[in-house]
């Protein structure tokens, strides 16, 4: 208990003296420039007077490590000696890199088809029934969860214990007790073992794709829809002529929002199975040659890899989003 008043304490102080720090900035900022500049030149310097403090604490806790960390790339395991390309050449010709390329594709192909798909279904259909609030809240709660707690829960899902052991895994004990089969390793079958995590992933994910799906759904017109009807369009022409065309650009937010989050997906396959049998993934593997190898060139070329394959999904989603508020 005193333990935890003394972070709230922290936390208060902290948050007050972060307030008055910048009222103090703020209000000392102003009387400078008042004084030593023109109107003509405050009017240019002020803003960027401003936005100074959030600039050096982008540099500070943004740039420079990504700065740094391509620097340590091309140096040893201990940074102490400079290897030039070696990282970069390891990552890609390394059998443990390439299975992790691998599946990092797969997961892109998949994970982004699977959540989109299933999200779009979900999300039309709901969009018929009387009851669609339930059917989206409960799509929706695994979003609530984080990909550690998915990832627990799934490995117990996935559970495997011999013939002669009760099972404490759900399908395993369906697949047992009910259906009379022998008890399945799930997580030891490869390749199989890749797409059973990525239901995890598409469980979690699915919730999010169905409430912007259905969202950019209802805006479009409901006397269009009708006059397709009107003249002779089924509703699988519908679908496929009207509602998707229209919803086009939001259906490539959510996908690459996707795959944004598949090419950094690590806490998934570090909890199931650590990237073993087969299931590596790119971060994961950083997090190993990191954590476990202690070769810093290796896991900061990784990292400078990685950030190179999720810079242009960032900027195409940044694109479409300012398309997106121009046509409005």
């Amino acid at each position: 208990m005193p333990s935890t008043l003394f972070q709230i304490g922290r936390a208060v102080l902290a948050m007050v003296l972060g307030i008055g720090g910048s009222f103090v900035y703020f209000v000392g900022i102003n009387k400078i420039i008042d004084r030593v500049f023109s109107d003509e030149i405050q009017e240019k310097v002020r803003p960027w007077a401003y936005i100074a403090p959030v600039v050096l604490i982008l540099i500070g806790y943004l740039i420079y490590p990504v700065v740094n960390t391509a620097y340590i790339s091309f140096f040893g395991e201990r940074s102490d000696e400079f290897v030039g390309l070696a990282n970069y050449e390891f990552a890609f010709t390394n059998d443990s890199m390439l299975i992790a390329f691998r599946n990092n594709a797969i997961w892109l192909v998949v994970a982004t088809a699977g959540t989109v798909g299933l999200g779009m279904l979900i999300a039309v259909l709901a969009d018929r029934v009387r009851y669609e609030r339930l059917v989206k809240t409960l799509i929706f709660t695994p979003m609530a969860i984080s990909f550690v707690g998915a990832g627990v829960i799934w490995k117990y899902i996935y559970a495997f214990r011999p013939a002669v052991s009760p099972q404490i895994g759900l399908l395993n004990a369906i697949n047992v007790n009910l259906l009379n089969n022998e008890p399945v390793a799930w997580l030891f079958q490869v390749p199989e073992n890749t797409f059973f995590l990525i239901l995890v992933f598409i469980w979690i994910w699915t919730g999010f794709a169905v409430v912007v799906l259905s969202a950019a759904l209802k805006g479009i017109p409901e006397e269009l829809i009708e006059s397709a009807r009107v003249y002779g369009a089924n509703e699988w022409q519908i679908f496929w002529r009207i509602m998707v065309p229209m919803i086009g650009s939001t259906i490539a937010v959510v996908a690459t929002t996707m795959v944004i989050y598949i090419l950094k997906i690590f806490d998934i396959v570090y909890v199931m199975t650590n990237g073993n049998r087969k299931t590596e993934v790119i971060a994961n593997r950083m997090y190993k040659e990191m954590f476990q190898f202690r070769d810093f060139g290796r896991a900061s070329a990784i990292a400078v890899i990685l950030l190179i394959a999720i810079v242009p999904m960032m900027i195409i989603n940044i694109r479409r989003f300012r398309q997106q508020e121009r046509q409005r």
